[in-house]
Parts: C-alpha cells; structure tokens; sequence
C-alpha cells in the first residue's frame, strides 16, 4: 500500500473472500451466525455514548424464519431525540475542532476492525437481519463498508489538498469546515454499508449526528456502532435512536440547528422530508444540505449484435441476487426478437437452477424477502400478471411465507411496453421483459427513456460499438451508472461512484469525494502579508 498526501496510506478496495467449502472463513461465519440465531440479544439506543433503554421494545426476526425471534430493540419517545440533538451539539464543539488526522485514524481504525475481528460477525448478522447470502453479505458489509470508510479517508485528503493559487502578495487558502449545527441520518435495510457511511462519512468531515436505521435493519446496525465504538468515535458525535420515523423526524427537522439531511430509502418519503424542510426554512439557522439516493426502475436493453448468454446471465444476476431488493436491480429489460428464444432458454434454465431457503444453507442463491408489507405487494403483483391478458410468467410465480417471505425469482413478458410492472418499481425478485423487432431498436432506446421517472442504474448489451454508442447518448439522462455489457448493479467504491437523478435522488455520487464536499462548509482565507497605506489607485493621478 503506497502512501498519499500527508502520508495518508492510498485507499484500495478490500478482496472479497471466497467462503468455499472447508475455507475458515466459512467456518467462522457459520459459527457466528448460529451463535445469533440461538440467542436473544437486546439492542439499546446509543445517546451520548451510552446505551438508552425505554423498556418500550419490538422484537426482530430473520425474514427468512420470521416466528424465530433474535432479539428486542428499544423505542424512542420525543425526550430521547432531543437530547440526542443538544448531546450531539455539545460534541460538536470539540469534535469539529480535532484535527483531521485524528478523525481520519479513527474510521481507518474502524475498517480495519472490520477487516478483521468483526468480519464474521458483521456478515453474519447481516445474513441474519437481511436474509442476504454469505457472498451477499461479504460484498455489502464487509467490502463496501470497509472501502467506504478507507477511501473516504483518501477523498478527504484530496478535498483538503485542494488549494487556491497564491501569490507573493497574499496567502489564499480554503478551509474545509464542518457544517453549523448537526446532521441527520436516514438508512434503508437493505445494505449494511449503506447504513455505516452515511453518519460515518459525516462524522469524517467533523460533523455530529443523528442516526436512525431502517427498523428492519437493527440487529446489523448493532454491530455497525460496535465498531464505530471499538474504534473511538467520542460521545455525543453518532447517536442512534430507534422507533416512530415521523416522530423523530419531525423533532429534527423543528430544530433550528439541524443543517443536513442524508438520505437512502423511498422516492415518496424523501420528497415528504424535502417538502418538511422546505416547510420549516425560515426556522433554520442555515440552509442545510439535502442528499438523497432513492428508488430505481432500472433496466437492461439488449441490442440484436449482443451474446444471449451474457444477457441472460446479466438479467439474471441484475434482477435476483439479493431477491432484487438492490436500489440498482434489473426489473425491466428490453430483448430483441432475434436474440429472445436464446435468452428466455438460459434465463429459464438459470432460474430453474436456483436453490432458495435460509442463507444458512450456503447453497441457497435465493433467501427471502425482508417483511410481510413486501411479500404482500409482490404477491399483489404476480397474482395480477397471472391474470392479466397481455402479462405472462415465463417461469417463478410462487410464492410462500408460512415459515418466511419468499417469493420465487418470477419473470413476466409482455406485449405492452408500459405495462405496470414494467413502470413501477417492486423492489423485489421480479423482472419483467418487452421483446421488441430488432428494426425497432432506436425507438426502443426512446422508450426506455420515456418509461420511468426513475434515472437509476441502466445497461446495455452490444458488440457493435455503433450501437452501444447510440445508446450511450440517447439514454444519458435516465441512468446516473450506466453499464455497457455489464449488469445495471455491483458499483464499487473508488471505481463506479453510485447515484441517480431525476426520482432517484440528488446524484451525489456516495463513494466519491463528490459526496463528501456536501458535509462542509468551505471559509475562504486571504491573508495579505504587505498591507496597502494609502487608498489612491495609479488611474487617479496626482
């Protein structure tokens, strides 16, 4: 590892290990998940440095075995975010003070913690929390969060190596402050790296916050501030809360000193958040920041030059792994009449392949769906295709939450482009396909386009470049990553910075220093070494 700016050491991401049979790490992620799976754990708020119980609890079950309870998590009523707020605001007076260096070893620390003692642990309680499967956990919260919080380091650096031009009159500089006030965290449950850097990416920049996770994401965000605990993040600068979002909300955003929203989840409640903010300005001591990355329709469009099995496999990938409760998963894709039969042959067998159960099982590539509210929409779904003229399941369609919430990955063609569930978006292991005539390809890339009002994640398959280029033009607008013969998901730190526009947020580029320019306030200083004694200009003469 080579050495940046300040001796910062350069970021690079993290390997993803294998977890094959007989490997150590498999044995140590078993182990650590059947230790949680057997014992209750009680999960406090965390407030000032200290845990905070109410005795107001819910229990939390794995989605995949949701009689099965794991553990109890603690509900907070309005006292105990306010005083997360003034707690959070007294640390901030020292916090924002500490040198950058001793920020930055802190969450270097924390990924290294990572890395190493809490690997297993993270993983499991992910499988656990998340029903994600070992290869699923491993690249979310393990990789990504240890590459978030290792190069978050390095774009610090970089943001503060950026300098004005000087001269030998003045010394110019910028000085890269924190925000005036406090932050507040949203986090989804679907990624256990998400939910770590947004209040970590902050928290780097010298800001204090107020974090709440996804109430379905608790168990995983237990081990996240374990970590952060472990690492040295002081009292008072990440404080968790749990319980009514509209209620914890609503006490942030009625405080003057709150100056920053970052935000992962639904299109719906972060355009509500915006329009509270937006509701609440004149009350602000500050204009705060608002980052949000939300909903996705994201597609796959396949020219007639592409090969079948790589866009099989890229359908299948996008749309599935993970039950397709990725932000970035394939739901829609366009097939050439051509190339369809191919397709539909590897894609069917593919699915048909497909073990799924509880991510325990190492060999199962599909667990469940993460609550009953999402089984029943996607159920709706399915059920409607099924009776629907123009709609036709291909193969899935099942679905069962008698011992947890699966669905079977399910693909339906249509004949009717924007058919329903070819627009909105399910957030679960359904895909639809449009074939199109392979004549039609430049009005297809129109439609695509057209469809959603999401602008998340897009790909293209083509080995003519002509095609692949026009595709690259005519869909710049609807995809903020847009991946040529590649699957629309998978983005990694450093390398593909993630976010889309239009629905699916403010394009903020989380994994870049894009990101991270938001949490500060930059003060411009001039300091000029020989003052001027007299006001008169050369112009005036004598």
């Amino acid at each position: 590892m080579g050495k940046g700016f300040f001796n910062v050491p350069v970021a690079v991401n993290e390997p993803v290990k294998g977890y094959a049979p007989g490997s150590p790490e498999r044995e140590a992620v078993l182990a650590a998940y059947k230790e949680m799976y057997n014992s209750q754990v009680d999960v406090p708020m965390y407030i000032n440095g200290e845990d905070v119980t109410t005795g107001n609890t819910r229990t939390m079950s794995p989605p995949h075995d949701h009689q099965h309870i794991v553990g109890t998590y603690h509900l907070a009523e309005k006292s105990h975010v306010e005083t997360a707020i003034a707690t959070a605001l007294e640390a901030r007076k020292t916090w924002s003070q500490m040198p950058w260096e001793q920020r930055a070893g802190i969450f270097l620390r924390a990924a290294e913690l990572i890395a190493g003692p809490y690997r297993a642990k993270i993983n499991a309680a992910t499988m656990m929390a998340q029903s994600k499967t070992v290869h699923q956990a491993e690249i979310d919260s393990a990789c990504e969060l240890i590459d978030f919080l290792r190069f978050n380091v390095q774009f610090m650096t970089d943001i503060y190596h950026e300098q004005p031009e000087s001269t030998s009159d003045a010394w110019n500089r910028i000085e890269y402050r924190p925000l005036e006030g406090f932050t507040y965290a949203v986090t989804p449950f679907n990624f256990t790296a998400i939910a770590g850097n947004l209040p970590a990416c902050m928290a780097l920049m010298g800001n204090v916050v107020v974090w709440k996770p996804s109430d379905s994401q608790i168990f995983s965000a237990k081990i996240i501030m374990d970590v952060f605990k472990e690492a040295g993040v002081p009292a008072g600068v990440i404080n968790v809360v749990f319980g009514d979002p509209v209620m914890i909300t609503d006490t942030v955003m009625a405080s003057p000193d709150f100056s920053g929203l970052h935000f992962t989840g639904s299109t719906f409640i972060f355009k509500e958040l915006w329009k509270k903010i937006g509701n609440n300005i004149h009350n602000y001591k500050t204009y705060p920041r608002i980052v949000g990355e939300t909903g996705g329709k994201d597609f796959i469009i396949a020219h007639p030059s592409a090969n079948a099995k790589q866009v099989a496999t890229g359908i299948v990938r996008g749309a599935f792994e993970f039950q397709g409760q990725k932000c970035s998963a394939a739901s829609r894709a366009y097939v050439p009449a051509s190339l369809w039969e191919n397709v539909k042959k590897h894609v069917t067998e593919d699915v048909n392949s497909f073990k799924m159960g509880s991510p325990e099982d190492l060999g199962n590539f599909i667990t469940a769906v993460i609550h009953e509210g999402s089984f029943d929409k996607l159920a709706k779904y399915i059920d409607q295709a099924k009776a629907d003229n123009d709609a036709e399941i291909i193969v899935g369609g099942g679905y069962d939450k008698s011992k947890g919430y699966f669905i079977e990955p399910t693909v339906i063609v249509t004949t009717n482009p924007k058919y329903t569930t070819m627009c909105t978006e399910l957030f679960g292991p359904v895909i639809t396909i449009y074939v199109y005539e392979d004549d039609q390809y430049s009005e297809t890339l129109k439609l695509v386009d057209e469809t959603s009002e999401y602008a998340l994640t897009g790909a293209i398959f083509s080995t003519d470049r002509f095609a692949a280029a026009e595709a690259t033009k005519a869909l710049e607008n609807c995809a903020g990553n847009f991946y040529i013969n590649d699957k629309p998901t998978g983005a990694v730190v450093g390398q593909q910075p993630f976010g889309g526009a239009r629905a699916s947020g403010t394009n903020d580029k989380a994994g870049s220093a894009q990101n991270l320019l938001r949490w500060v306030s930059p003060r411009m200083i001039k300091e000029t070494f020989v003052s001027p004694k007299d006001y008169r200009y050369p112009f005036l003469g004598e």
